[in-house]
């Protein structure tokens, strides 16, 4: 039997899987294939954006196909560079072309939604014949292909840590056939299932249960096995709390973290994976953090110790207004996040090899929950104001409209009737740029080198100048304009010589003073146009002794130019 999987995308709390990322659900579903009894040769892979830019030259192989597997399901609103999650019409029109078994699984069995602040629907817009799988796309086609059991209550369930110990790495198999491959990053999971007593309003990750942890024996060897077909870049990602990795329950209301279980598993990593480019991290809750400082410091320093510059650990604080938090059953109070962000800054903020910090907070608040007001606003801002001024640092801040899925509390309550999104725009447009712009020029001051710079997206067109798009492996990367045409599909050193409130502009670092265009010499730091153009018209320079002898600015750019 012929099998194709195509990948809608996912993006959820403690799963992510927009280009460059690859998540697990293709691979553990091409793992889960082959236990079944499938060949490597039998199973295709492909992306959403893959079929866009093919047109209709994959309409007979998705025709022909025996099994046609859509993988999709965002429930936490997100904005992307170039990847965009599959919508409801491509689903549906996709499903039409198939004439074999037709299986939609992953985070949309819960509710299809297309952005913040819309509600998730059902799946109505299914055409006939597709099963849904109600729980777990990878445990869904092991049952059904080993037993045909579809129609049985026991298809629809829980795979288990166990089971994708095998499946991850059988199917480790289609990373080759990614489009974007080798520059692909492989979303690494510990755990799923939040451990708290008490679960957020709105978050879908409790509908996994209780924490499932994989050994690290068995996430090392899924590393092991990706990186030997290719792969160099990888996030430990797919957990609601790194810091709580194995951890103990020593009966309060958070694990206690285990450092030990840390240290196992990114040393495990490193050793079958010694030239990896990025490894990664995604979240970590704030209050384990501050309910465990001395174990979170020691698991700070490993992570330090083994992973690459410019990680960033998402924090989920939601809301600074004690109302809020207490009507939604959030994790944090806002002097608890204060100290979690403290205490990270203290290990991480030493800038790394790759220009970036080596590891900073990342900060999510959600509007729209129960028991706001008017003031919910103005306490949050007044919470990023203070992390601001004490002179500390995040690597960014997302401000996200929420979404509502069905038996989540959030779903079974009467929302806050305070919905002013008038208010929610001028909320954001006062903190992009009293907070989100000075905040980035700290972290990224101009002058930085940011290494490794890939580039993604280009836009040329009759009426506006150059411009290409990058940015460097990792969690969360920072988005870099180039004011000039790069080639796409490859890595650049960049300089970093201006800011906007949530990316930066910079120039292909070093510059030949010779040959670089007037558009790129402009942006060095300290140069205005007319600066530039009397550069250009002194060309060539012989060296920087040169330069410093026949141009009066020389000064301010020796640093940053070469002459060959």
């Amino acid at each position: 039997m012929k099998a194709i999987i195509l990948d809608g995308y996912v993006d959820e709390p403690a799963c992510f899987g927009v280009p460059p990322y690859l998540s697990p659900y293709p691979r553990y579903t091409a793992g889960a294939l082959i236990d079944a009894g499938f060949n490597e040769d039998d199973i295709s892979y492909f992306t959403i954006d893959a079929v866009r830019a093919s047109g209709k030259t994959l309409t007979e192989q998705f025709k022909a196909a025996d099994v046609f597997i859509i993988i999709s399901g965002m429930t936490v609103p997100g904005k992307y560079l170039r990847g965009m999650p599959i919508t409801a019409e491509e689903i549906r029109a996709l499903f039409r072309l198939s004439g074999g078994i037709k299986i939609l699984g992953g985070p949309i069995r819960l509710g299809y939604s297309s952005e913040g602040g819309i509600a998730a629907t059902g799946l109505s817009f299914l055409p006939d014949g597709v099963m849904v799988a109600q729980k777990d796309i990878e445990s869904f086609v092991y049952d059904y292909f080993s037993n045909n059991s579809e129609n049985t209550a026991s298809a629809h369930r829980y795979r288990t840590a166990s089971e994708i110990a095998g499946w991850s790495q059988k199917g480790a198999f289609i990373v080759k056939q990614h489009p974007d491959f080798p520059n692909v990053i492989c979303e690494l999971e510990t755990c799923r299932g939040c451990g708290r007593k008490k679960h957020c309003s709105f978050c879908t990750e409790a509908f996994y249960g209780k924490p499932d942890f994989r050994d690290e024996e068995d996430i090392v060897a899924e590393t092991e096995l990706l990186y030997n077909n290719g792969v160099r870049h990888f996030r430990i990602g797919r957990q609601p709390d790194l810091f709580a990795y194995k951890g103990i329950d020593d009966g309060g209301a958070n694990l206690k973290p285990n450092p030990k279980a840390i240290e196992k598993l990114y040393s495990g990593i490193r050793r079958v994976a010694p030239d990896l480019q990025t490894l990664h991290m995604d979240n970590g809750n704030p209050i384990t953090i501050a309910e465990y400082p001395d174990e979170s410091r020691e698991i700070l320093e490993t992570i330090v110790k083994y992973h690459t510059p410019g990680d960033v650990i998402a924090m989920g604080i939601e809301s600074a207004d004690p109302a809020v938090i207490a009507a939604n059953g959030l994790k944090a109070t806002p002097d608890q996040v204060l100290a979690a962000i403290r205490l990270v800054n203290e290990i991480g903020s030493k800038r790394g090899a790759n220009g970036m910090p080596k590891i900073l907070p990342g900060i999510n608040f959600v509007y729209g929950l129960l028991g706001e007001t008017k003031k919910t606003y103005q306490l949050n801002y007044d919470f990023l104001k203070q992390i601001y001024d004490e002179g500390l640092m995040v690597r960014r801040i997302n401000l996200r409209q929420v979404m509502v899925f069905p038996k989540t509390p959030l779903s079974d309550s009467n929302v806050s009737d305070f919905k002013n999104e008038k208010l929610f725009r001028a909320h954001k447009e006062q903190i992009r740029k009293t907070i989100d712009l000075p905040m980035l020029q700290r972290v990224v001051p101009v002058g930085t080198v940011l290494k490794d710079v890939f580039m993604e997206v280009a836009e040329n067109s009759e009426n506006s100048k150059p411009m290409t798009f990058g940015r460097q492996f990792g969690t969360y990367p920072l988005l870099i304009a180039v004011p000039a045409s790069l080639e796409l599909n490859r890595f650049y050193d960049i300089l970093v010589t201006n800011h906007g409130f949530r990316s930066i502009t910079g120039v292909p670092f070093p510059i030949n003073a010779n040959t670089a265009p007037l558009t790129i010499l402009k942006e060095l730091p300290g140069l205005n146009k007319s600066m530039a153009e009397e550069l250009v018209l002194k060309r060539p320079y012989k060296n920087e002794e040169d330069l410093l002898s026949r141009f009066k600015h020389g000064k301010l750019i020796s640093k940053f130019v070469c002459f060959e």
